[in-house]
């Protein structure tokens, strides 16, 4: 597999090299004007959704490109299509751009699936805060190595109603437990292998290890062995207090928010540090509830976009991941009232009027002491996790 992945990457950058010799980005731009971008992406959130028919207004205004969203469920789904694809020989592909990171961009890396590197080469990456933001180039401690473009942040973050459950919120692992003491039913998590669900279970073993290292490493029997015993001890201790005794658990967040809405709930949780105040503005939360996160550091990482290795319009690709990751774009995918999507970019670098775009009033619902980030483990460990949870507490 790294012998595909290598001759792949040779062929991306063979077939890239007539247009940087003709004229750089110029001439990427240039091929781009025209083209149709098929841009596979979750389409689960309506926000998301408005916020990429903006963008495909810009582009097409500015760069004369069609950008095209295939709504995805589920992006391992696209992993696959892909793969179907190159089994086949098909040299000109389904999709042009991806909305990807984690396990999934591990197989695409690891099975020579990915066009690339160029996501460095784009103009505005130099925007990017790599220093600050290390997972910009580290996917679920997988170097990235050019081959996906940061597009958002995210970090593991709980909500509570005030008015059901009065603060403080648990500021750990055991004060969560504590907290489900004096609330039980009040409090339950997406059921894995969805996305929040899973990270809540990382999140739990990574904080509950003292030397988490192993974490960063591809997933090995001896160390998994060795890490899950505190987890499923955490676990055996939480499940009885939560929602339904821990039996069953929502199906996906938007369940979760709901039962919080309705107030069923009295705690959840998301990937978004601005979800909860997202979610107050639009009214689907009551103005009484409030965002935290564990003093310790929660699960954070970088969303990307990247393209496959037999996209149609890699041209077209890469214009429209350079406008993703313009002030203009980061921006306005920041605004709390449009999606609040932190940025990657390094805001106080940028110029006066481009650090204006990101200034905002405060909203209730934001998190007010953000805590450290803890790297996500590698992507290899996924699987396995929620493999032994469903094995041991799946429905």
């Amino acid at each position: 597999m790294q012998r595909r992945h290598l001759l792949s990457a040779a062929a991306a950058l063979a077939a890239a090299a007539p247009l940087r010799a003709q004229g750089g980005w110029a001439a990427i731009e240039g091929a781009a004007r025209g083209q149709t971008v098929v841009f596979n992406a979750w389409g689960g959130s309506e926000r998301t959704n408005a916020y990429l028919q903006w963008v495909a207004a810009e582009l097409k205004a500015r760069h004369g490109v069609v950008l095209e969203h295939v709504k995805l469920a589920d992006t391992a789904e696209f992993v696959r299509r892909i793969r179907a694809e190159r089994a086949a020989g098909r040299a000109r592909g389904s999709a042009d751009l991806v909305w990807i990171n984690g396990e999934n961009f591990l197989t695409m890396k690891r099975e020579g699936l990915l066009h690339g590197p160029w996501a460095e080469q784009l103009p505005n990456f130099a925007l990017v805060d790599v220093q600050g933001k290390p997972t910009t180039r580290i996917d679920f401690a997988e170097p990235v190595e050019g081959l996906e473009a940061p597009w958002g942040m995210a970090q593991l973050s709980f909500f509570v109603d005030t008015a059901r459950a009065p603060l403080p919120a648990p500021a750990t692992l055991d004060g969560l437990l504590d907290w489900a003491r004096r609330h039980p039913g009040r409090f339950t998590y997406p059921k894995p292998p969805q996305f929040v669900g899973t990270t809540f279970l990382k999140q739990a073993m990574a904080t509950l290890n003292g030397d988490r290292s192993a974490l960063a490493r591809p997933h090995a029997p001896e160390a998994f062995a060795a890490l899950t015993p505190a987890l499923w001890r955490h676990l055996d201790a939480l499940h009885p207090l939560l929602w339904r005794g821990g039996k069953a658990f929502p199906a996906s967040p938007a369940a979760a928010d709901q039962m919080l809405a309705d107030g069923e709930l009295a705690m959840g949780m998301s990937f978004n540090p601005n979800h909860a105040a997202n979610a107050i503005a639009a009214k689907r939360f009551p103005a009484t509830v409030r965002a935290f996160q564990l003093d310790g550091g929660t699960i954070g990482n970088t969303h990307f976009v990247a393209i496959p290795f037999n996209a149609p319009a890699q041209a077209g690709a890469q214009v429209v991941a350079n406008f993703l990751l313009s002030p203009l774009a980061q921006a306005r995918k920041a605004d709390l009232s449009v999606w609040g999507d932190p940025t990657v970019l390094a805001v106080d670098r940028l110029p006066a009027a481009e650090r204006a775009l990101f200034a905002g009033a405060a909203m209730p619902g934001q998190v007010q002491q953000p805590a450290p980030v803890i790297p996500e483990p590698h992507g290899s460990w996924v699987e396995p996790l929620e493999t032994a949870w469903l094995r041991r507490y799946g429905a």
